[in-house]
C-alpha cells in the first residue's frame, strides 16, 4: 500500500501550499532501505525494538549513555535513550553531556 497520497494529503490540510512546494521526492520502501543499509533491517529507521531491558541500557547501562570513554565522541543516534520514536532527542542529550563535561 502506497501512503504517501494520504501523508501528502494530511500534510497539505495542515499546512496549505505544501503540495506545490515539494519540487521533488525520493521514495524508498522497507526492502530497499535494508537493501540500501543492513543495519535498517526490515526497513526499521528506528534502531530496531526497545524492550525494557534496552529502555534502560541502550546502547550502554549508564546514567550518560550518549558519552563514551572517548573523549569528545558522542553517541546521538536513535539507538540511544530516548529510542528511536523521539526523533532529535538523541542528539539534544548528546549535546547536554558533552556541555556538563566541558563545565
Amino acid at each position: 500500500m502506497d501512503a504517501l497520497p494520504a501523508l501528502e494529503a494530511q500534510l497539505e490540510h495542515v499546512a496549505p501550499g505544501f503540495r506545490e512546494r515539494v519540487l521533488g521526492r525520493h521514495v524508498m520502501g522497507p526492502a530497499a532501505l535494508e537493501a540500501w543499509n543492513a543495519n535498517l533491517v526490515g526497513g526499521d529507521i528506528g534502531g530496531g525494538a526497545t524492550d525494557w531491558r534496552q529502555l534502560a541500557a541502550r546502547p550502554s547501562l549508564s546514567l550518560t549513555p550518549w558519552a563514551t570513554p572517548l573523549p569528545g565522541l558522542y553517541l546521538c543516534s536513535s539507538s540511544t535513550l530516548p529510542g528511536g520514536g523521539v526523533h532529535g532527542m538523541g542528539g539534544w542529550n548528546a549535546a547536554g553531556a558533552a556541555l556538563a563535561r566541558l563545565g
